[in-house]
């Protein structure tokens, strides 16, 4: 009498199932993580530079220097010094924003700040990358204080001491190198 091939088991049919499961699983998060990357994360990031564009100078990057002019230092006797190109900070928001966020300026680049009333003026460092010379000049046009490389990050506050109209902001070290001084004037033209 031969042997009757014994019927499949219920068991093997739910090790193939459950296998299938599994497979059906690791399938879906492999394109749910697909999904992520190709949909999602691009949409985060575009996201992330626009938060980071909130950082602007009337439409740049607070990153960018515009030129809008050329100032130029002379010294007591109205000797040339030295001459930089400016970018102008003459609204309030301008004046508000001024050198933050930056991370680079050159040594020929410089911020001034326009002030509607001669009065005693003082800035801090907040959210400011860079160190900083602080130029203090009254109506006169002539430097009334200097606060040399200031210290980034800073809540401390520079103040001018006596009655400013203009600010003057370069890069720290700047009047070290080139000799500028207290009682120096400065003259500008704008392009």
């Amino acid at each position: 009498m031969a042997k009757k091939p014994k019927p499949k088991s219920n068991k093997h049919k739910a090790d193939n199932s459950g296998k299938k499961n599994i497979f059906f699983a690791v399938g879906a998060g492999i394109i749910i993580i697909v999904f992520l990357f190709v949909f999602i994360l691009p949409t985060n990031q575009q996201n992330n530079s626009s938060t980071n564009s909130n950082n602007t100078v009337q439409g740049n990057t607070a990153f960018n220097f515009t030129k809008q002019g050329e100032l130029t230092f002379t010294n007591q006797n109205d000797e040339f010094v030295k001459k930089i190109d400016i970018e102008l900070a003459d609204t309030f928001e301008k004046r508000t924003t001024g050198m933050m966020y930056r991370d680079k300026m050159k040594e020929n680049q410089g911020m001034l700040f326009v002030f509607p009333v001669e009065e005693p003026q003082s800035f801090w460092m907040k959210n400011t990358v860079l160190s900083l010379d602080m130029i203090f000049v009254n109506s006169k046009r002539e430097i009334v204080k200097i606060h040399k490389s200031t210290t980034p990050y800073s809540m401390q506050s520079y103040p001018s001491e006596r009655p400013a109209t203009y600010v003057v902001e370069v890069i720290g070290g700047f009047c070290e190198k080139f000799g500028i001084e207290e009682g120096f004037k400065i003259n500008w033209r704008l392009n």
